[in-house]
């Protein structure tokens, strides 16, 4: 650590503020006065007299100035910040992208973190294998799912992976997914979906060309009568609708009707919700509203990565044609672990929040020039 640091805290100037004078990252920073290790794209005797002009305005002497580089002694540990500050800043930090230097450090072909191409890229937990399955029968027997997790959890991946199975396998299940741009659970904040809205959905892919009828009965007498006639031409229906978070509370009662509508002993739709976690608030047995609901859909949450966190690094590594031992060592893999459960306090061990992380942490590696992610610069950014 360089003394550099106490200087800094005599003046009351926290690193961000001096990182943000000097055009680098927080990361960068970090790693000049904990480590001594500077970017190896930029000219340290530049950054140096950036710093220095920074510590005079502050109200730094000469003598402060001229040991403010030599080495202090081992590095300390910071306060651990509180929990909710720390999940905030996780799951609010900003999509990254990897920049073209980190490419050519790290030699990666493509993108590990870009979104899946085809199924064989999707990482299945026992999570995510049980709602791949779950999804698959709702589709062809006409099940009832909720499958509720966190932003960034892997919902709509499990979405287009049952899609792309329908497609690739041939399967005779026509999908239907009304529109939700500018869903709100209230018509105050936006717009509502509606049972009416489901019911023209319905129509409008099981028997496209035909005029919904005007009045609500005859409407659903029309849903009813098109989904048995084209059930009984070999065809399954699911319903899908994402961010099912967003669905008034009246509209989750009436999909109650829609899942009951059968021919003899045959489900004439399944239903798939897949939402955060407030649908699984709206669908709380306690709430004696939507009990009825409830009692007929399962509700499915995606945890996070907590025990499966090495496998889907190897997983995505190799999708980039890398070894994962050759980006990162097993002391940065428990960085990442520790910084994305808050050393077990919390757990935001997802998808999303792992490739923001990792992805800033490569950046500033190729950045300083460093051949692997370390746990402290894992712990940095």
């Amino acid at each position: 650590m360089l003394k550099l640091k106490s200087l800094l805290g005599r003046l009351g100037k926290k690193q961000a503020e001096l990182a943000r004078n000097v055009d680098l990252s927080q990361a960068s920073i970090a790693q000049i006065i904990n480590h001594d290790i500077w970017p190896a794209s930029l000219n340290q005797e530049d950054i140096k007299a950036g710093i220095r002009e920074f510590l005079l305005t502050a109200g730094a002497t000469e003598n402060d100035l001229k040991d403010a580089f030599e080495l202090a002694g081992a590095a300390t540990n910071s306060p651990t910040p509180d929990k909710t500050s720390i999940e905030d800043d996780i799951m609010l930090l900003r999509k990254q992208q990897l920049t073209p230097a980190a490419r050519r450090a790290f030699n990666l072909v493509r993108d590990p973190f870009e979104d899946v191409r085809q199924s064989d890229d999707v990482f299945m937990t026992p999570d995510s294998r049980y709602v791949r399955e779950s999804l698959r029968m709702a589709a062809k027997h006409g099940g009832f799912i909720a499958v509720v997790g966190e932003s960034g959890a892997g919902k709509s991946t499990l979405r287009r992976d049952l899609i792309d199975w329908i497609n690739r396998d041939h399967q005779s299940v026509i999908v239907i997914e009304p529109y939700v741009l500018g869903m709100e659970d209230n018509d105050i904040k936006g717009k509502t979906l509606k049972a009416s809205h489901i019911a023209e959905a319905i129509m409008a892919e099981v028997a496209p060309g035909v005029l919904p009828k005007r009045s609500p009965e005859a409407r659903f007498r029309q849903v009813h009568h098109a989904l048995r006639e084209s059930q009984r031409a070999g065809n399954r229906h699911l319903l899908i609708i994402e961010e099912a978070h967003g669905i008034p509370i009246p509209t989750l009662k009436h999909l109650k009707r829609f899942f009951e509508l059968e021919d003899g002993f045959q489900k004439l739709l399944g239903i798939v919700l897949i939402g955060q976690t407030e649908l699984a608030e709206k669908l709380d047995e306690r709430n004696p509203t939507v009990r009825e609901v409830v009692q007929r859909c399962e509700v499915v949450t995606l945890r996070p990565l907590d025990l499966e966190l090495e496998g889907y690094l190897q997983h995505r590594f190799k999708m980039a044609d890398k070894v994962l031992a050759d980006v990162m060592d097993n002391n940065a893999i428990e960085a990442l672990r520790a910084k994305l459960t808050g050393r077990g306090s919390f757990s935001v061990l997802y998808p999303l929040a792992i490739h923001n992380v990792l992805t800033a942490a490569l950046n500033e590696a190729a950045a300083i020039g460093i051949p692997r992610v370390t746990s402290d610069l894992i712990s940095e950014v």
